[in-house]
């Protein structure tokens, strides 16, 4: 049986927690920012985790069954 590859993108924007949580990055952070409010921009910078419905898929991604 051939080895399971990692989807490269997916390493790159996927860490995990101790607790074996997912994080992931906000997107729309990174241009057209004069446009978006202060409020906006400081809740999209940092880190949450990957909502319930698409741990599974993220996980394939990362070759994790």
């Amino acid at each position: 049986m051939p080895k399971v590859k990692t989807k490269s993108s997916a390493k790159k924007r996927f860490r995990f927690t101790a607790t074996g949580k997912i994080k992931r990055h906000h997107a729309y952070h990174s241009h057209i920012l004069t446009k978006k409010t202060k409020k906006q921009k400081r809740n999209l910078c940092g880190a949450t985790l990957v909502d319930g419905c698409d741990k599974k898929q993220v996980r394939e991604m990362l070759g994790l069954r």
